[in-house]
């Protein structure tokens, strides 16, 4: 009786754990839901200032102008570096946020993934060179989605953001590069490689 007790103990433990965070993330939805309204509300009220569709002498415009367009100004340069039009600048905040959104609840489902896999292991030793080569490969794939999204924006591959996903992928894609062709600008080479990695990862039964 006195082994199955910490037994309970631990799963209890790694419940309560598991619930917590879902609640954590919970929260953080439900604020980025609220500001991401908020934020909408305001670009899309500033992009009408700048396109001339409110009168630049109402009130609305004065506000937009004091509040909202300093807040701008980063995005607006960015846009207007790559070629763009500055008036375009609180749609792509828009963009941006929502991207933004979808990368934090990605990497908090990602951290609450892993703590359940090190709660596991920590119950399971055995496990630990499954959950080490399911690291890897997960690893591999975040390397050639940076991989892919750095090369639609104006980012040097060698930026020290974003080198070190081509020095993990490159090995895979130059050998795809030789085989095969660009489609006009566009390299498909880091997306089959995806597909081969969750090939092989299935094949080998890794989760």
């Amino acid at each position: 009786m006195w082994l199955a007790a910490p037994s309970r103990r631990v799963q209890f433990s790694r419940v309560n754990m598991a619930s917590g965070f879902d609640a954590v993330v919970g929260v953080v939805k439900m604020a980025l839901l609220g500001l991401g309204a908020l934020v909408v509300l305001a670009c899309l009220l500033d992009w009408a200032v700048r396109t001339r569709r409110v009168s630049p002498f109402s009130r609305m415009a004065r506000f937009a102008r004091a509040r909202i367009d300093p807040l701008m100004t980063p995005v607006e340069r960015v846009i207007v570096r790559a070629g763009g039009v500055p008036s375009s600048a609180p749609l792509w905040m828009i963009v941006g946020y929502a991207l933004l959104g979808i990368l934090l609840v990605s990497a908090l489902n990602l951290l609450g993934g892993l703590l359940a896999q090190v709660a596991y292991v920590a119950h399971a030793p055995r496990a630990l060179p499954i959950l080490l080569a399911s690291w890897a490969f997960s690893l591999l794939r975040l390397s050639l989605l940076v991989r892919v999204i750095s090369s639609w924006l104006p980012i040097s591959p060698y930026s020290g953001w974003v080198r070190w996903s081509y020095i993990l992928t490159e090995w895979m894609v130059a050998p795809l590069r030789k085989l095969i062709p660009t489609l006009g600008p566009i390299d498909i080479t880091p997306i089959i490689a995806w597909l081969l990695l969750s090939l092989l990862q299935s094949l080998l039964g890794i989760p």
